[in-house]
């Protein structure tokens, strides 16, 4: 074998091994969000601990360390993770979108997490309801600014005559409340449901009730 053929076999194992790292770290970081989203509705932020959360994704404590270093950054990691899947269903939005399109692609998107994965919106809720200390500073930058951005684009639907809403922000408010609630309040819902947990009818049910009902309420038939 040549010397460049050597080097670059060398080079491709190389690449090899890092890829394989890679995706062993992004693995395992996955797995711990979700093992630590679990402990920390369950046991609140200050009840849980690094090592339930080991205990939960059948990892080493050490590992949990490793990528997070603390409770308190795993705990602002897992929070910021989900406000950003939240915040993509109108990642797309220009003043050029269809208003009919967007805000109903946003209350379904919305609904699905919901339904699909509650206990994110049940944190969030339980920081929010305790005054967001792990939060105030990315809802006053980060958060602030990309409601900003959406409502200004609602204004100008507005002024375009191409939804009967003055006050975009009240929209949001009301379709992070009636959509969240399904996951923040599932035992009292599946209670007055008359059924110990929802079935796979039920986020359509929901879709079907609230995107024509909040359609009409922004003068779109």
């Amino acid at each position: 074998m040549t010397q460049n053929h050597k080097a670059n076999a060398s080079t491709s194992s190389e690449n090899t091994v890092h890829r394989n790292q890679q995706d062993i770290r992004a693995q395992n970081q996955a797995v711990i969000l979700i093992a630590a989203e679990e402990e920390f509705v369950l046991q609140s932020y200050r009840g849980a601990t690094m090592q339930g959360i080991a205990d939960r994704a059948g990892l080493p404590k050490a590992n949990i360390h490793y990528y997070f270093k603390n409770k308190k950054n795993l705990y602002k990691v897992v929070l910021r993770s989900i406000i950003q899947e939240w915040n993509e269903g109108l990642v797309t939005m220009t003043v050029d979108s269809d208003p009919k399109t967007v805000i109903e692609k946003f209350v379904r998107t919305k609904l699905h997490q919901a339904f699909a994965h509650p206990n994110r919106h049940k944190l969030f809720a339980l920081e929010v309801i305790g005054g967001a200390p792990h939060l105030h500073d990315f809802m006053s930058s980060v958060m602030k600014d990309w409601a900003l951005d959406k409502t200004q684009v609602m204004k100008t639907w507005h002024e375009q005559g191409r939804i009967g809403i003055a006050d975009p922000l009240q929209l949001l408010i009301l379709i992070w409340a009636t959509t969240q609630r399904y996951a923040e309040f599932e035992t009292e819902i599946v209670g007055l449901m008359q059924k110990d947990a929802y079935d796979e009818q039920d986020e359509a049910r929901a879709a079907d009730f609230l995107v024509p009902f909040i359609l009409r309420g922004c003068g779109i038939e």
